[in-house]
């Protein structure tokens, strides 16, 4: 089959088109024809040998949507969809034709999704998904999204309003003109220079119920001073520095709660089990992938790396057969 695999770290160039055996499956494994597989920044990071628990040589890729070639008789032929923390790390990922991955993984793609559309939903939000799972959020709450207009945060914020929770989100720039916020959100607070002021102001002065950081670090002490009481704060980057500082009294006679959430300890299994939760919510229309920007076959992964490196807004997606 053909792949796209590194041998060394590095920028994109290091991505070639090669190719290798096709994967052995047992009655454990099911071998998967890749459709479609998305490209994350987090595939990016690993080809730049940001990962450190990734071995080499490796197939890259996290998200995909295919058709079951081979395993178990009841899922032969079967549309299926899938992510995982393990995949393109630790063990060969989506970025090929073909994909072997644990029965126990196999979950049905929604049928009102395309191949290309399913590819794209994965890493964003399963990351919102257990995000907002750990804080406990509620019907009512008030969620703060900062970076709220990027891949994770939209889909955090479509699954709020499903919750139905009060969305408010936060970012330095104007998200573009087709990002979930801008539906959703009931405020809107962008390059604001005192976010926690800006927070309060909105919500009579008690601050939110959670605040998701899809940003960590640069803005941490903005995110925890944004808390109401038994405020819950969940950090899943470390963007820009990885130490940080707060009051440690103000943070405990708010008795506030300090969550970290990382995707990458979700292997296919328990990622599908995710899927498997956000599953009605796409049936439901509740939930949308984000926008494909392109799509690009094998021998132009590269390319589309490159484009996701750039910060290429909406999804850059490999098609196998293309």
């Amino acid at each position: 089959m053909h792949a796209i695999r590194f041998e060394t770290f590095g920028d994109p160039s290091v991505l070639k088109l090669t190719e290798v055996p096709a994967p052995t499956v047992d009655a454990a494994t099911a071998l998967v024809r890749v459709v479609a597989a998305s490209i994350n920044p987090s595939d990016v990071k690993n080809v730049a040998g940001a990962m450190s628990q990734t071995t080499l040589p490796r197939i890259p890729g996290r998200d995909y949507a295919g058709i079951v070639e081979a395993g178990p008789a009841e899922w032969r032929g079967a549309a299926v969809w899938g992510t995982g923390g393990d995949s393109g790390f630790t063990r060969d990922g989506t970025h090929a034709e073909l994909l072997a991955v644990p029965v126990t993984s196999l979950r049905r793609k929604p049928d009102n999704l395309s191949f290309e559309q399913a590819a794209s939903v994965g890493v964003n939000y399963v990351a919102a998904w257990c995000g907002i799972e750990a804080a406990g959020l509620k019907a009512g709450e008030t969620i703060v999204l900062i970076g709220a207009g990027g891949g994770v945060g939209g889909a955090a914020a479509q699954i709020a309003r499903r919750i139905g929770a009060r969305v408010i989100g936060v970012d330095r720039h104007a998200p573009h003109a087709d990002a979930p916020v801008h539906a959703i959100a009931e405020h809107l607070i962008i390059g604001a220079k005192d976010v926690p002021a800006e927070i309060r102001a909105v919500t009579r002065g008690n601050g939110a119920d959670v605040v998701f950081d899809l940003v960590g670090g640069v803005v941490f002490r903005s995110a925890v001073n944004s808390l109401a009481l038994r405020g819950r704060l969940v950090e899943i980057s470390a963007t820009g520095q990885r130490e940080v500082h707060f009051d440690l009294a103000d943070f405990y006679h708010n008795e506030s709660r300090l969550l970290g959430v990382d995707t990458l300890k979700r292997d296919l299994a328990a990622s599908a089990d995710v899927l498997d939760a956000l599953t009605p919510g796409f049936i439901a229309g509740d939930y949308r992938a984000a926008p494909i920007a392109d799509t690009c076959g094998l021998a132009d992964a590269a390319h589309g790396y490159r484009k996701v490196a750039a910060g290429t807004a909406g999804r850059i997606v490999i098609k196998p057969q293309q």
